[in-house]
This record gives structure tokens, sequence and C-alpha cells, in this order.
């Protein structure tokens, strides 16, 4: 039974977002052939889709013929971080006056971990990190958080196309010794930074469970205040409030569902 027009442009419009998401995931460039395989979607479809998101410039094509995620995403990413820092401001800013220590939400951004929003500690010493920063994810405590919500053979794939640059003389530097790591962090659901991205400086993190998105949130601060001691009575804290912002997460887009319908 043939598609009404309805029920195709919908599909259409899945199959065009299901491509973007396959080009971050393979850190912004594929060939076709290669979005065919992966994503399963005919071959004629997708030449089809990607000509169009490339006349909108959403995708671009390099003179090897892969295509790639176009400037356009750029504003819209923007747009998007500004609205998840306005919308997880309070949450964070209420767990910093109960922590004392600098509170990020990040995000996994195609290959890398992009801080989206941020509450400073109240200290004169304490750790900043400018929102829409870019960091590499295995030598961060929310980076290996973000991995570890990924199954392994994603996270091989991902550092096959990233290497795994040294920070610190702390960094995790063999994928071996990183897929242990993760699989000590979905154990115990939550990760820690020891010194591994910047010398001085721990880092607890926890995933927001159930929420769309690969996000987590963090607290960090000088080792000297950020003892493991502290961190034992900090992990509690960090999962309510990634309970609680996954919560946000769900009952917003279930309003901009019934906003549509």
């Amino acid at each position: 039974m043939p598609q009404n027009n309805e029920s195709s442009g919908v599909q259409s419009v899945s199959r065009a977002f299901v491509i973007l998401e396959t080009l971050a995931q393979a850190g912004g460039f594929a060939t076709i052939s290669q979005l065919a395989s992966t994503t399963r979607i005919p071959l004629a479809t997708i030449h089809r889709l990607l000509r169009s998101l490339v006349d909108e410039g959403y995708v671009r094509q390099d003179p090897s013929h892969r295509y790639a995620l176009g400037s356009r995403l750029i504003r819209l990413g923007d747009v998007a971080r500004q609205a998840h820092s306005v919308w997880a401001q309070p949450r964070l800013q209420a767990l910093v006056d109960e922590i004392g220590e600098t509170a990020n939400l990040a995000g996994l951004e195609g290959d890398a971990v992009v801080y989206v929003a941020q509450a400073p500690s109240p200290y004169a010493v304490r750790m900043f990190t400018e929102v829409g920063r870019r960091v590499s994810a295995h030598s961060t405590g929310v980076g290996k958080v973000l991995l570890a919500q990924l199954g392994d053979d994603d996270v091989r794939r991902l550092v096959q196309r990233t290497g795994m640059p040294a920070s610190t003389e702390h960094t995790i530097g063999n994928l071996a010794e990183l897929i242990l790591e993760l699989g000590r962090i979905r154990q115990l659901g939550y990760g820690v930074d020891e010194d591994e991205h910047e010398l001085g400086v721990r880092c607890v993190a926890v995933p927001l469970h159930d929420a769309p998105g690969n996000l987590a949130i963090s607290v960090s601060g000088p080792s000297g205040r950020l003892t493991r001691a502290r961190i034992e009575q900090i992990v509690p804290a960090l999962h309510r409030v990634a309970t609680e912002l996954s919560q946000d997460l769900s009952e917003a887009r279930v309003g901009d569902r019934a906003a549509v319908l």
C-alpha cells in the first residue's frame, strides 16, 4: 500500500536526521557508500536527502567527495547550547550552593565533549571552563562518563578517529586501559578525573539517564578541596540533580509534542 504524503514526509525528515547523526558519529565526514552501509537507507534515497541537505547548508561536500556537517549547523548548535544553559542553570546553581564547587553540564557532540552550561564556584580559586569549549573525551571525568554510555565498539571507533592525546602525565594513554575504566564507571555509576586533564584538579561526573542526547553533569575543583572522601559525599547529590535535569528535559519534550499536536 503506498504511503501518503504526510507519512512519507515524516519518514524523510527522520532519515535526514539519521544521516546527520551518522555523520556526527563518524567524526563529521563520510562517503555516501559509508552512510548507506551504516544507516541501511537505500543509496538513491540518501543521495536525494544529501542533495537537499547540501542545498540548505546543513551538509557540505569536500573536494574528495566526502560529505561533512555543514556550517549552518553551527548556529543551531550555538542556540541549542544557549537554551541548555538557561534551562540547566538553576539546577547547577543549586548544586554549587550545596557543594561549593563549579558544576558543569556537558554533552558528546561528534567525537568531542562540549560544555553547554556552567555554574561557577564562589571560591576565589576555582575551576572555569568556557561554555562551548570542546575537549577530548578520554581525558576528562565528564567525558569518560559520556563514553561509558556508548558500547565498547563505538568507543574503539571513536578513539581510532581521534587518538588519545595526553593532557597530563596522568591521562589514560591506551585503549585497553580506557575500556577497563569505562567498565568501572558503568559499575559504579560515576566517573572521576584524577589530574588527567589538568594537574591539581579533580572532577567527578554522572550521566543523565533517560534524557534525550548523551549528557552528563560534573563537579570540579582543586584536588586539595575535592578530596576522595568528599567525592563519596558529592556523588549522591550529583545523581539527584542528574535525575531532576532528566525529568525537566523529559517534561519539556512531552510539552513540545503536545503543543505540536
